[in-house]
């Protein structure tokens, strides 16, 4: 269903790597024709000299998330980079935990989000594409064998390989969203990013497939259509995040990124150039902010308040003489209390504490080896609350038991937000809460997909019955 939305005309797309020739079969800069390696490092590579190369136009993203939806309309600028001409954000409502809960109420925030970046923006939008993080998304690899019989490789071979996967992907009541080639294999060479030309007997591959709920994709459908938008795209909360606070070399090498959101915290693991696994947890920001206001038997603003300014997920012993006041709740006058700041600090840390360590399990089982032995990147909104890097640093950052993988290693984090964009509404660390937007409309203004994301469409109708049947569907 809305893994269909985009398409080349033959309603199949997909991007492989792009490889460059010496021109004229020159010897490598690198290397003297005599055979002595040169100490002079090796020229970059085309597809890091070149700027991105954007569609034309305008193009629409909505964040729908547990604490704050965000609408940006922009474009791609010559030089590579992203402009904001229309932001619009509010908090949420009607949603919890990344799912529509209140139809009524989750479409008069919509509105009212997209009417503002439309206003600021003097244009109207009627599409948009859409973060994914209600469905419980799931995210699983798959190798794939087909036989080609010794002749060329061709689109229609590629074709056939996916929708293997895809049926083989297949769970009743969930649909595919994301099919992302990791790699191929042609005979017995492996790593290839694009198969097509390559003589072989048997073409493998390997894919990653994300899937989510279908009934919720459905009230994501209904609830955007009642809102008189229609949803272009879905694309993966933490792999959007991914596009905008990594640079290349981090998603070659391999990156962790942690996305921190108010309802849910999702990551996905980045390598060879590629998305390899994605996993969602069921906490975020907002349940902070509730262990706070049940703690202090406090209001939840003033809980998000008190968070917000003073909390820290990782208190150094100074701070227990600093004194803090908070507003009880379920008087009839005014009653307030005074706490310290490190009792505050005392309700924060257990939950990111536990918050960290499922994200630890979902690396530590997700069966990736190495690849998920890189660095970490913290972003979105709860990742700004104070003392997260040095307790991520810990409970993520240190040394794994050597196993069958390899040695140990020591994984890094640092704080990420979107680069290369201008015109978000928090241009300081604070735009990290606007990580996942930034990344969808990275995605939304790109004349290629991301990491090789092949796309279906149904054929269109030939028929004058058919083009009926459609016309009724798409204005019905």
């Amino acid at each position: 269903m809305t893994d269909r939305s985009r398409s080349s005309s033959s309603g199949f797309s997909f991007n492989g790597r792009s490889r460059t020739k010496n021109a004229g079969g020159a010897a490598p800069s690198g290397l003297h024709m005599g055979g002595e390696i040169s100490s002079l490092p090796l020229p970059p590579t085309e597809a890091n000299k070149r700027h991105r190369v954007w569609r034309n136009g305008y193009s629409a993203v909505l964040d729908i998330g547990s604490t704050k939806i965000t609408c940006l309309i922009g474009k791609g600028e010559p030089n590579g980079g992203l402009r904001v001409v229309g932001c619009g954000w509010r908090r949420s409502d009607g949603i919890r935990n990344g799912a529509i809960t209140d139809l009524h109420k989750a479409e008069a925030a919509i509105r009212a989000t997209v009417g503002q970046a439309e206003m600021m923006a003097e244009r109207t939008i009627d599409r948009v594409v859409v973060n994914l993080s209600c469905g419980h998304p799931a995210s699983r690899l798959f190798n794939v064998r087909w036989p080609v019989g010794g002749r060329v490789v061709t689109e229609a071979d590629i074709r056939r390989v996916v929708t293997e996967g895809r049926l083989q992907a297949t769970v009743e009541g969930r649909d595919v969203v994301h099919t992302l080639p990791i790699d191929f294999t042609v005979d017995d060479t492996e790593n290839v990013a694009d198969p097509r030309g390559h003589l072989c007997d048997t073409l493998k591959a390997r894919l990653h497939i994300i899937d989510a709920a279908s009934t919720a994709l459905l009230n994501l459908q209904t609830v955007l259509s009642r809102a008189e938008l229609k949803l272009e795209a879905l694309v993966s909360s933490p792999m959007a995040s991914g596009l905008s606070v990594l640079d290349a070399d981090e998603r070659e090498l391999g990156t962790t990124v942690i996305d921190m959101g108010g309802g849910t915290t999702s990551l996905a693991v980045f390598g060879e150039g590629q998305i390899l696994h994605t996993a969602q947890i069921g906490i975020g920001g907002l349940h902070v902010t509730r262990d706070i206001a049940r703690g202090l038997s406090t209001s939840l603003e003033n809980a998000e308040r008190l968070k917000t300014v003073y909390g820290s997920a990782d208190l150094s012993s100074d701070v227990e003489e600093d004194l803090l006041t908070v507003e009880l709740l379920g008087n009839d006058v005014p009653h307030f209390e005074q706490i310290s700041r490190a009792q505050l600090g005392r309700i924060i840390r257990p939950r990111m504490e536990e918050t960290l360590e499922l994200v630890r399990e979902k690396l530590d089982g997700a069966g990736l080896g190495n690849a998920a032995s890189g660095r970490i990147v913290l972003t979105g909104g709860a990742s700004l609350l104070d003392g997260m890097r040095p307790l991520a640093e810990r409970i993520l950052g240190s040394p794994a038991a050597k196993g069958r993988h390899g040695p140990a290693f020591t994984r890094s984090v640092r704080l990420g937000r979107p680069k290369h964009i201008t015109g978000l509404p928090e241009k300081t660390a604070a735009a990290a809460g606007f990580a996942t937007a930034a990344g969808l409309l990275s995605w939304a203004a790109s004349t290629e997909r991301p990491f090789g994301d092949v796309e279906f469409r149904e054929a269109a109708p030939s028929g004058l019955l058919q083009k009926l049947v459609a016309f009724i569907r798409e204005k019905v």
